[in-house]
């Protein structure tokens, strides 16, 4: 690597772990860094600012700020979404869809600079590194890879400790949480989050709920096929609508959670969340779909989806089949319109009513457990006496199985006395 010519693009996010990498790799390649703030929600301007002077004050040759929230929305969290994907059922794959598309616009970067490596500042031991990794191999496989803290195996404390060596401090908390804050949530790892008993303290989030909202209120979101594009009425783009929903959530303390999960690497890691827009979003949006979608619709599109899910996840996102399960969720929203009653009130949220134009909710024809115009008592009697008929027989043939009724002996034994050509006709009548 040439003094004059080398050109490394560092995906920077100005916490501890990229501004090690910063200085590293300066002192390391004697390269021109190149660093590249891929904002996918969770900053504000100010702290933007703050970042590129930041990268600048360290030395960086150039820093970019790249605007990506409406892209996040609508490429990843929509799809998310109208997947109604939770990993564990809990989490709303809060940091994976950012690091896919921040890998993607930071390789997009170099390959236009004609940089001649990439870097980011991911551990040996986490997802984010697999992510990284995946979508520079897959989109700039040309490019070499540097991940300095992955190489030097350095901890949190370590990199702290050689930063002040050099004259740059580090505040306490980000050198003992990483915390992610993006447009689908933010993350915090580090101390009790490596016990699985220990309870995650609230000095740990940057956000605090004191002085929350008493007051429960009422919200309606619609959504045009499957997507949220309006919050009362007022139509707002997908971000803005997120971020819109941030605030309000946060209000009532909402979308705290812990969820324990398998990594990409095969062990087990711990995260602590706060996501309420997500939760709310997913929760309104299943809720509708149950209204419009048929039983089978919805159990395979959540079969497909949690493979979609498991797969983003795992830093796959441009694996051919993701671009398939996206065209089978998007088909299968065509009629997920409508809207959803959310009541949001302290430390809770319910969906309390939806509605849709095109609506399989017709309580005029039929009302569960109640009457019905569609079918008569003998009608409902017939269908549940075929509907259980296989599990009927194969009880009635299982070992130890009580004898038949004397009844039906008595019809059995008729039977067999059917003569045999007799037997066969029937037979070949009932194909």
């Amino acid at each position: 690597m040439t003094k004059q010519s080398s050109t490394i693009v560092l995906a920077f996010s100005g916490g501890l772990d990229t501004t090690f990498c910063l200085l590293w790799l300066k002192e390391r390649f004697k390269a021109r860094i190149v660093t590249a703030t891929v904002d996918t929600g969770g900053f504000s301007p100010e702290e933007l600012r703050s970042i590129a002077g930041r990268a600048r004050a360290l030395g960086a040759h150039e820093h970019r700020t790249i605007d990506a929230r409406a892209e996040l929305f609508d490429r990843f969290a929509a799809v998310l979404i109208q997947g109604n994907i939770l990993r564990g059922r809990v989490y709303p794959l809060s940091v994976a869809a950012e690091r896919i598309l921040q890998a993607e616009r930071v390789a997009r970067l170099a390959r236009e600079l004609g940089a001649s490596g990439l870097a980011h500042g991911s551990t040996g031991a986490g997802n984010d590194q697999v992510r990284f990794d995946g979508a520079f191999l897959a989109l700039a496989p040309e490019l070499a890879i540097h991940a300095p803290i992955r190489e030097l195996g350095w901890t949190r404390e370590k990199e702290t400790a050689w930063l002040a060596e050099r004259g740059v401090s580090i505040p306490a908390k980000t050198s003992a949480y990483s915390i992610n804050a993006g447009l689908w949530g933010t993350t915090v790892g580090g101390r009790e989050t490596h016990d699985p008993w220990a309870a995650i303290p609230e000095s740990a989030y940057p956000s605090s709920p004191k002085g929350l909202r008493k007051e429960p209120v009422e919200v309606v979101v619609s959504f045009k096929r499957g997507v949220p594009v309006a919050l009362d009425g007022s139509k707002l783009r997908g971000h803005a609508l997120v971020e819109k929903l941030h605030v309000l959530g946060r209000a009532y303390g909402l979308g705290r959670g812990v969820h324990i999960g398998d990594t990409v690497l095969g062990i087990k890691g711990r995260i602590g969340f706060e996501a309420p827009a997500p939760l709310m979003l997913i929760a309104a949006h299943q809720e509708l779909e149950k209204l419009v979608l048929t039983r089978w619709q919805s159990f395979w599109k959540s079969q497909l989806a949690d493979f979609y899910g498991q797969f983003l996840h795992e830093g796959l996102y441009f694996d051919p089949v993701m671009r398939d399960i996206e065209a089978l969720i998007a088909s299968s929203q065509d009629r997920v319109d409508g809207d959803a009653r959310l009541i949001l009130a302290p430390g809770r949220f319910e969906v309390a009513g939806v509605r849709s134009p095109y609506s399989l909710f017709d309580a005029r024809s039929a009302a569960y457990g109640e009457t019905t115009r569609l079918w008569s008592g003998a009608d409902a009697a017939g269908f549940s006496k075929l509907h259980a008929m296989s599990m009927s027989l194969a009880l009635r043939q299982a070992p130890g199985a009580a004898p038949a009724p004397r009844a039906a002996r008595r019809k059995k034994a008729k039977a067999s006395e059917i003569e045999p050509n007799a037997s066969a006709s029937l037979i070949t009548a009932s194909r």
